[in-house]
C-alpha cells in the first residue's frame, strides 16, 4: 500500500491494473477495500487508484473535515501521481466527494459514477434530516459497536446477506468516533446544485430502490446534472456489495461509453460474494494494515 504525504499527513492508497485511470472513493465509515468486488472487474482495463479518505482505512485524519478539501486532498494525489485526466466514481460520501473534484477541475474529469449519493446534502426532507442528526446524538450515548450493528441491520437486512452484515458492522465498529462524526457533518448542508453547469464530465447515477435517502430526489438531481439514472430494484443503501453485478456492468459502460445494462438487469443480487478473496484489494488493504499500528494515525482518539 503506498503513502502520499498531504499537508504533512499521510494519505493511503492502493494501485491496481494499467490504461485509462479511474479513482475510486469509498463512503463514511469504510475504507478503499470496500471496493474489492469492482477493483477484479475493473483492474483488466484500467489503472485503478482506491484512496483511503483522510480520517479513514490507513490514512491520518485531518484538523478540519470539509467536502472541499477532501477534493483538494485527492486531486493532490492525482497530481502526485501524473494522473491528469482522472474518471472518479464515489460511494455515497465518495459520490459527493467526486462531485466536488469535477466542479473544482471541470476539464480534467471526462466520466463520473455516482452510487447512492445526492448532489445536495441541505437538510431539506425530514428523511435527510434523521440520517444525518441521529448519529450525532446516538452514537455519543451508545458508542461505535452500538451504531455499527444497527447500520449494518438496516444496510443488509436479508437472511443471504449475513456474511455482508457482519463485516460491515466490524468495519464501521473500527472507525474512531470523532473522525466518523466529524466526516458526516462535514456533508451536513454541501450542495452542488448552484454550480451545477460547471459539470463537464458524462455521469451515471445508480441510485437503490430502497435507499436511506429519497429516490424522488435523486431522479431531480440526475435530471439537473443531466446524468443518466439507473435504479436498482430490491438493493439498499449497500448497492455494490448487493448488486454487485450490476455496478460492474454499469460502471464498465460508463466508463467504455458504452450502452448502458438494460431495465430488465437492474436488480440486486440473490447472494453475497466475499471482499477479502485471494489476491483481492480487501486482502491487500489488510496486509497493510497489520504492518502499521491504525491507532498511530489517530493520536488525539
Amino acid at each position: 500500500m503506498a503513502q502520499f504525504i498531504y499537508e504533512g499527513r499521510p494519505l493511503h492508497y492502493l494501485e491496481r491494473g494499467a490504461g485509462e485511470p479511474v479513482m475510486l472513493l469509498h463512503g463514511l465509515g469504510s475504507s478503499g477495500a470496500d471496493w474489492a468486488l469492482q477493483v477484479r472487474v475493473l483492474e483488466r482495463r484500467f489503472r485503478v487508484i482506491v484512496p483511503d479518505l483522510p480520517g479513514s482505512g490507513h490514512s491520518a485524519p485531518l484538523g478540519q473535515y470539509s467536502i472541499e478539501r477532501f477534493a483538494r486532498t485527492l486531486w493532490a494525489l492525482a497530481d502526485h501521481l501524473e494522473l491528469g485526466r482522472v474518471n472518479l466514481v464515489g460511494f455515497s460520501l465518495g459520490g459527493a466527494v467526486g462531485l466536488e473534484m469535477a466542479l473544482q477541475r471541470p476539464d480534467a474529469v471526462p466520466r463520473l459514477g455516482l452510487i447512492n449519493s445526492l448532489a445536495s446534502y441541505r437538510l431539506d426532507h425530514w428523511r435527510k434530516w434523521l440520517e444525518a442528526c441521529l448519529p450525532l446524538v446516538m452514537i455519543p450515548l451508545f458508542g461505535m459497536r452500538w451504531a455499527a450493528r444497527m447500520g449494518a441491520r438496516r444496510l443488509f437486512p436479508q437472511p443471504w446477506q449475513a456474511a455482508l452484515r457482519e463485516r460491515a458492522a466490524a468495519v464501521v465498529s473500527a472507525v474512531p468516533k470523532a473522525c466518523y462524526l466529524a466526516t458526516g457533518l462535514s456533508l451536513i448542508g454541501w450542495t452542488a446544485l448552484a454550480r451545477r453547469s460547471r459539470l463537464k464530465a458524462r455521469t451515471l447515477m445508480i441510485a437503490a430502490e430502497n435507499d436511506l435517502t429519497p429516490l424522488e430526489e435523486k431522479q431531480l438531481h440526475a435530471a439537473e446534472l443531466g446524468a443518466d439514472l439507473i435504479v436498482v430494484r430490491g438493493s439498499r443503501h449497500g448497492t455494490p456489495f448487493d448488486a454487485v453485478q450490476l455496478t460492474n456492468a454499469s460502471l464498465l459502460a460508463l466508463l467504455t461509453d458504452a450502452p448502458l445494462p438494460a431495465a430488465d438487469r437492474w436488480i440486486c443480487d440473490r447472494t453475497a460474494l466475499p471482499l477479502a478473496f485471494k489476491g483481492s484489494l480487501a486482502e491487500e488493504h489488510a496486509r497493510a494494515g497489520a504492518s502499521r499500528r491504525i491507532d498511530s494515525l489517530h493520536p488525539a482518539f
